[in-house]
């Protein structure tokens, strides 16, 4: 989900379906796109790794529409995998549970301070701990599985989340 996002995130979608750099989309388009970029973009640049610095959401803008994006069609592909039949629950863990545990687990890692700040100003990825919580609060199946709600440190209020696609 993630690599076919790619074709229709800030660079992909200058591509037309036969790979030709061609402006395709409609004016509509063009605007819808441009609001949920840019609250994208705000979004991930209050994101702070380290006292001091934030994340450069344009910098970053690709990568995070692939990964928000990418869950969303990874999540839809799992539900559609079921066919209809609930997951078991395992461990105490319902199968969306499961889901998004996995995905969470992706992104554990530790990176030291200075290294952190040198991907900040390079890397066009965000931080690993924003590619996971980030990513997740935009995940409305995220907040069914988990039961989050207002107060809970990973709730985002509808209206803050964006949902490219």
């Amino acid at each position: 989900g993630h690599e076919i996002s790619h074709g229709f995130d800030d660079q992909g979608a200058q591509y037309d379906g036969l790979g030709n750099l061609r402006d395709w989309w409609t004016k509509a388009d063009h605007e819808k796109f441009a609001a949920k970029t840019k609250a994208l973009i705000a979004q991930y640049s209050a994101y702070s790794p380290l006292p001091g610095y934030h994340v450069n959401g344009e910098l970053t803008l690709g990568e995070n529409i692939a990964d928000n994006s990418g869950l969303a069609i990874a999540y839809k592909a799992y539900q559609l995998s079921l066919g209809g039949k609930p997951a078991p629950v395992i461990d105490g863990m319902t199968g969306d549970q499961r889901f998004y545990i996995g995905f969470g687990q992706v992104w554990r890692g530790k990176v030291r301070d200075q290294q952190a700040i040198v991907y900040l100003k390079t890397d066009p990825h965000s931080p690993p701990q924003f590619r996971g919580n980030g990513t997740l609060k935009n995940q409305p199946g995220f907040y069914s599985a988990f039961g989050i709600k207002p107060g809970d440190k990973m709730y985002l209020p509808p209206e803050q989340r964006v949902i490219m696609w």
